[in-house]
């Protein structure tokens, strides 16, 4: 009988523990992750963004936060790192029940992991808006938010489709990233070419290389490609470098006589939400109202 009574009780706790868990979809595949965790740290900006929609609020972040959206996080907060390293001493000394990198942070999962469970919530791709909603639907289960986390889901779709509606049939874009002088330019495939994926938007030229930091190119080639929209991401604003900046540099006779340029269609995209913090939602729904704003007004 009393044989019987343990194993009755170790099946309701083996019960209790699955119903406190949760399986999220990570970069490394699906993990178990305890639910509801009180003290987490979060070294990925995208995941902050979307974490900030859902009303999760960090206990541990990175020193700089790229987008001054985010900045009201840092109340209460400690400074665990940095985008690209965690501090593990001062990640010991916080005892997150939960650590989340991403992207930049991504190869320090093993390291991060000695101090307590890490996930690993990378996004890239031509899908990374469907990866997007995933994260916002898995910390929605995690934290208890499912309701609020598929609210959240549709508001982005709306933009998107309003987005969508706003490009369709307006002509071919050319997605550049100014880096001071230097300048590359992105295709179908690429870390940016979400956004011809997501939008169906025709790319100006097919023969971009994927590559994940762009081809790098020169004026010339903006002005044989001829884009009738000129995406522009500025690295050194969304990092704060003070380089010279990306108005600064395609200011020249060449990109001037781009169809871009002489009808205005030069847009100058959230450089810290589409660099820094590709995937978050806030971040997302900024770039795809930018965009839809830009288009809409065309003639």
């Amino acid at each position: 009988m009393a044989l019987r009574f343990v194993a009755i009780l170790a099946l309701l706790l083996a019960s209790a523990l699955t119903a406190f868990a949760a399986d999220i979809r990570t970069a490394r595949g699906t993990v178990d992750v305890a639910a509801s965790p009180e003290r987490v740290a979060v070294f990925d900006i995208a995941a902050l963004d979307t974490l900030d929609r859902l009303g999760v609020k960090p206990a541990g972040l990175p020193e700089k936060l790229y987008l001054q959206q985010l900045e009201h996080l840092k109340s209460g907060a400690e400074v665990v790192g940095d985008i690209f390293e965690p501090d593990l001493e001062a990640l010991s000394a916080l005892g997150p029940d939960l650590i989340i990198l991403g992207g930049r942070s991504s190869t320090k999962v093993d390291a991060a992991a000695q101090v307590a469970p890490t996930i690993d919530m990378t996004m890239d791709g031509d899908d990374l808006v469907e990866q997007a909603k995933a994260r916002l639907s898995d910390y929605g289960l995690l934290f208890g938010r499912e309701a609020e986390a598929e609210k959240i889901a549709a508001e982005l779709d709306g933009e998107i489709d309003a987005a969508r509606l706003a490009t369709t049939g307006k002509g071919k874009a050319l997605i550049i990233m100014t880096n001071g002088p230097k300048i590359t330019a992105y295709g179908q495939g690429s870390r940016f070419g979400w956004v011809h994926a997501t939008l169906g938007l025709p790319p100006a030229i097919t023969d971009v290389q994927a590559a994940t930091h762009g081809e790098a190119v020169s004026f010339e080639f903006i002005h044989k490609a001829n884009p009738d929209w000129l995406l522009v991401v500025d690295r050194a604003s969304a990092i704060g470098s003070g380089e010279q900046s990306a108005r600064a540099t395609l200011d020249n006779e060449l990109v001037a006589g781009t169809t871009a340029w002489k009808k205005g269609q030069v847009v100058y995209l959230p450089a810290a939400d589409f660099y820094i913090a590709a995937g978050g939602i806030q971040a997302t729904r900024r770039v795809m109202a930018t965009l839809r704003e830009a288009f809409a007004a065309a003639r």
